[in-house]
């Protein structure tokens, strides 16, 4: 599962220890897998997690051979394989790491290893969010139609551990704040998405005019040209690149899922995905089983350490106070 590094202007854990984020992230999701997926195995009643009655945590411990043990399994708790830490990195592990749990909420039980999978992403692609919108002393207010985002949860649920993703990120450049769209770090190359949203069918016919066509039957609507912003985006990625000396490759992408798209025109280095071959668009990014890679990190903080944040303190969070959830 893709990591969402950043999304908007939200604050974000990534932001303070990116690698040691991204290393927590792939631990505790494989914990908390393999934990779920032998509790089903044996045949644990999942839906019954939340509870707190004390005898279904015992009957739980009991099929799994162990004892019982709290069900809020934190980081550190999950992690028992996680090296030493130098006096220096201790210092670096926030007090109060217990807010880092995920434990997930089913509310019914799964009646394949499929299902189980698929609820199982649902619940870690909220946790996602709240890592890109939250740390321990901020909270940044989420719009819930994020939450709702297909694209979003298609492409995070599809892609690798080993990828990063900024979804909309707002960068500050000469003090100007700069609205991009989707940028993602493979660990050998960057590529600057931009979506194009449309009815369902419908055409996008494109060309060199400052506007294009999305047709659906007899119906013709215009849009802005796509690559401006495309192109404005890959300039300015490149340029930061650039003044980080870092040469890393970067590719322009064209997307939209539920449209097609018809631009012969366009030049060779741009790669186009519609609904024909999005499934096999993120079918070759998932094959590419290369680790994360230190110019990929390079890369990823380049990019953060222009983005601007907006956060309050949780000493003001509503949501402490028993407000809505965001």
């Amino acid at each position: 599962m893709a990591q969402l590094v950043k999304m908007l202007d939200y604050v974000s854990r990534y932001e303070q220890d990116l690698s040691r984020y991204t290393a927590q992230f792939i631990r505790l999701k494989r914990s908390q897998w393999e934990r779920m997926k032998r509790q089903w195995d044996n045949g644990v009643d999942l839906a019954a997690w939340q509870q707190t009655d004390e005898g279904t945590e015992e009957a739980a411990a009991a099929a799994e051979g162990t004892q019982p043990k709290k069900r809020f399994f934190t980081l550190s708790r999950l992690l028992p394989f996680r090296k030493e830490e130098t006096p220096e990195e201790e210092a670096r592990i926030p007090a109060h790491e217990e807010e880092l749990e995920f434990v997930p909420n089913l509310i019914q039980q799964p009646r394949s290893v499929q299902q189980l999978r698929k609820l199982y992403v649902d619940q870690l692609f909220h946790f996602q969010v709240k890592w890109a919108s939250s740390t321990l002393t901020e909270w940044s207010n989420v719009d819930g139609g994020y939450l709702r985002d297909r694209l979003l949860k298609e492409l995070l649920g599809r892609l690798p551990d080993s990828f990063l993703v900024f979804y909309y990120p707002v960068l500050k450049l000469k003090k100007a704040p700069v609205e991009l769209e989707v940028i993602m770090l493979t660990p050998v190359e960057c590529l600057c998405i931009t979506v194009m949203t449309g009815k369902n069918g419908s055409v996008f016919t494109g060309s060199g005019d400052r506007f294009w066509a999305e047709k659906i039957g007899d119906k013709e609507s215009r849009l802005l040209n796509p690559m401006i912003s495309l192109n404005r985006m890959t300039k300015i990625i490149a340029s930061l690149f650039s003044a980080a000396e870092l040469d890393f490759p970067i590719r322009k992408v064209l997307l939209t899922k539920d449209s097609y798209l018809d631009f012969t025109s366009a030049a060779h280095d741009i790669v186009q995905v519609d609904r024909r071959n999005f499934d096999k668009w993120t079918e070759k990014l998932k094959a590419v089983s290369v680790p994360m890679k230190s110019k990929q990190f390079k890369a990823a903080q380049t990019i953060l350490s222009v983005c601007q944040t907006t956060a309050a303190s949780r000493l003001f969070d509503p949501r402490q106070q028993g407000g809505e959830q965001p």
